[in-house]
């Protein structure tokens, strides 16, 4: 699919959220679908219709910095679906796309992970690949895998495809919906900063034809950032558990993240 029709797709979907009569709008005869009409959005983003119906067809990519924040204000966008929009309304790389290679870990990174004995940490990449675990976040998990799986390059685990795919992971989380929709609106975040990464675009492709709840949630086009925050989980040996989850971003500029299970 192209770029142009993925701005456009998340420009229709953020239009169809709102509503006239929250905007002070006056709404006129019947309207056969939800939301703002094109016209309307034009007119609070002070553009024209025509100007925006090109852009949301993705017959142009002329739209300026300025013309982008007026659109996102007129959206009541987030801070992360805002720059989601200035990330899509720029033209990808013309070269095909490609498969990025994950940055090596570095063996202080493997370290810092078994260094944290007590609290349960995995070290992933942007498409939620695992790269490693320590000893509990092996168990917390993925206890079913095997101990090495993060490995095992291409095969390594993915935590986006457990949760959809995997009925072991997926049990552990009894708000698994809330779950879903997180590691969603990251990947719809990932995907737009890694346009040209063919893998990410294997792994969302293969997750839309496995798993109609990821179809489903995918189709929304919710954009988030890092997890963090509560989380509760129902582990098979110790049972319920309430953890907090912070994500750390590495500053060797890889992208690695850490995901650290502090209990509450």
């Amino acid at each position: 699919m192209g770029d142009s029709t993925t701005l456009g797709d998340f420009l229709r979907s953020r239009r169809g959220r709102l509503r006239p009569e929250d905007l002070g709008i006056t709404s006129y005869g019947l309207r056969r679908v939800p939301g703002l009409r094109r016209e309307e959005l034009a007119q609070l983003a002070g553009v024209s219709p025509t100007y925006y119906t090109r852009l949301e067809q993705g017959q142009s990519y002329q739209a300026s910095p300025a013309v982008l924040e007026s659109l996102a204000d007129a959206l009541r966008l987030s801070d992360d679906e805002r720059a989601h929009l200035h990330r899509l309304a720029r033209p990808a790389s013309p070269a095909r796309r490609r498969a990025t290679r994950t940055a090596a870990v570095r063996p202080d990174t493997r370290r810092l992970l078994d260094a944290m004995g007590e609290i349960p940490a995995l070290l992933i990449d942007f498409r939620s690949d695992v790269l490693g675990w320590n000893r509990l976040g092996h168990r917390l998990l993925a206890g079913h895998l095997a101990p090495d799986a993060p490995h095992h390059g291409a095969d390594r685990p993915n935590l986006t495809r457990m949760l959809f795919l995997d009925a072991h992971h997926r049990e552990l989380f009894p708000r698994w919906r809330q779950a879903a929709a997180c590691a969603v609106a990251a990947l719809r975040s990932a995907a737009g900063r890694h346009r040209d990464d063919r893998r990410l675009a294997e792994l969302i492709g293969e997750l839309t034809m496995k798993s109609q709840d990821f179809a489903a949630l995918w189709a929304g086009h919710a954009v988030g950032g890092h997890a963090y925050g509560e989380r509760l989980l129902r582990h098979p040996e110790v049972g319920e558990l309430v953890l907090d989850l912070e994500t750390l971003t590495l500053s060797d500029g890889s992208g690695h993240r850490v995901l650290l299970y502090n209990a509450v």
